[in-house]
């Protein structure tokens, strides 16, 4: 399998973007730690703060796969801090071809 990129853009719900902030920003360590994880990073929209970016690299797509249906840290987030999202605006899963 190709290694895929994953591009993810999250909004939070009205007067909870620093609740999500501190959510999102408590996967990313144990998530950097996941087997086959190569990057893993969230931003902020420096015009919207609560506009968050997700930029992915995993070795394959059966990483990405365990990492969302297998860890600890992503089932938290999903069960609590996902409360705080008013959409998923972009969820792209990527193959480089240059």
């Amino acid at each position: 399998m190709s290694e895929l990129f994953v591009i993810v853009v999250l909004n939070a719900k009205a007067g909870r973007e620093q609740e999500l902030r501190r959510d999102l920003v408590a996967v990313v360590e144990p998530s950097r730690n996941d087997e086959g994880n190569l990057r893993y990073e969230v931003f902020v929209d420096q015009d919207d703060p609560g506009r968050f970016v997700f930029f992915e690299h995993w070795a394959d797509q059966a990483a990405q796969a365990r990492h969302h249906s297998e860890t600890d840290h992503i089932r938290h987030f999903q069960e609590n801090g996902a409360a705080n999202v008013e959409k998923i605006e972009i969820f792209y899963k990527l193959d480089r071809i240059a």
